[in-house]
């Protein structure tokens, strides 16, 4: 199950969960109200026969899918990839990733310009709304292979803040102002 809270001001370990004291959890449904992210929980031992994944898919317009592993061992330039992870952005496109093996924290900033945590374990399939500021970390276990599903061939660019002037972000903030859950 995805957990999900406001987090705390202290800027030592990012990779540390870095709940507020006391912890102030958001429910998925909440979180989503806030900041458009959507969360599925996929069975990863049946999935893929069921076919939930290709029905997201289809419905999202995904064509194009490739997977990552983020470990010392696995992923070139990792100090540098993971700092460029974990510095804010957006991007013009949804990020869409399925948590296949190991576990990490999104980070997305709510309309109060708050960071609210989640943390992502295997089964989980994060969508995080186009012009959305976040930033992606590694928990302490410094492991994480994810499916990342896009709409075409990855061309997407990363844009760090500020970003506030491309029209993906003025219209994601227009859409916060009246929450995720109100017609488009």
């Amino acid at each position: 199950m995805v957990k999900a809270w406001y987090m705390d001001h202290d800027k030592t370990d990012p990779r540390a969960e870095h709940q507020r004291n006391p912890p102030e959890f958001i429910s998925i449904e909440e979180l989503h109200r806030k900041t458009g992210v959507e969360l599925f929980k996929l069975d990863l031992k049946t999935y893929e026969s069921e076919g939930v994944l290709e029905k997201i898919k289809k419905e999202r317009g995904y064509t194009y899918e490739d997977e990552i592993t983020i470990s010392k061992e696995c992923l070139p330039d990792y100090d540098e990839k993971l700092k460029s992870f974990f510095t804010e952005h957006l991007h013009a496109d949804e990020e869409i990733r399925l948590v296949t093996e190991g576990s990490g924290y999104f980070d997305i900033r709510d309309g109060l310009d708050e960071w609210i945590r989640i943390k992502v374990t295997p089964g989980d399939l994060i969508i995080i709304p186009r012009g959305s500021y976040h930033r992606f970390t590694l928990d302490n276990n410094n492991y994480l292979r994810a499916r990342r599903l896009y709409e075409d061939e990855p061309g997407w660019l990363t844009h760090n803040r500020p970003a506030d002037e491309m029209a993906c972000r003025k219209k994601y903030v227009e859409q916060q102002k009246r929450g995720f859950d109100s017609e488009n």
